[in-house]
């Protein structure tokens, strides 16, 4: 029987969200191992004052197995 957990995680970028998620999976399997999925939970963008699209933001929900 396979033990999983989740953890949530918040990542940026001025890219995409797509880029966003990539960053968030690169950098937590510095530390997580046996990654299975992502589940993007919500997706946000700030904008600079020329109505422009600063920064993409993403809030995940990475879920792993406990070995």
């Amino acid at each position: 029987m396979a033990v999983l957990k989740v953890i949530e995680v918040l990542s940026n970028s001025s890219k995409s969200w797509e880029d966003a998620t990539k960053k968030a999976v690169q950098h937590a399997s510095k530390s997580v191992k046996n990654i299975k999925s992502v589940f993007v939970q919500s997706q946000s963008a700030t904008v600079n004052d020329n109505g422009e699209v600063d920064d993409f933001r993403v809030n995940l929900k990475i879920t792993f197995e406990v070995k």
